[in-house]
């Protein structure tokens, strides 16, 4: 049996809590519904690369302003 591998846009993320090892995520996706993320603290500060995504981020924007 296949799964079916769905991608959802975040177009406004408005809420952002941790609480012991839980991070929580909130926002509004591209289907306009109100969707809250619960994240293992832990397991999300070994997978993101903040360094990297701050680099992404200001290329981006550095882009923006030519």
């Amino acid at each position: 049996m296949s799964k079916e591998h769905k991608f959802v846009g975040f177009h406004n993320i408005h809420t952002y809590q941790t609480v012991k090892n839980e991070t929580y995520i909130e926002g509004i996706n591209s289907d306009g519904e109100y969707i809250t993320l619960v994240f293992s603290t832990i397991d999300l500060l070994e997978l993101l690369d903040i360094d990297h995504m701050k680099k992404e981020a200001i290329k981006y924007i550095n882009e923006l302003n030519k």
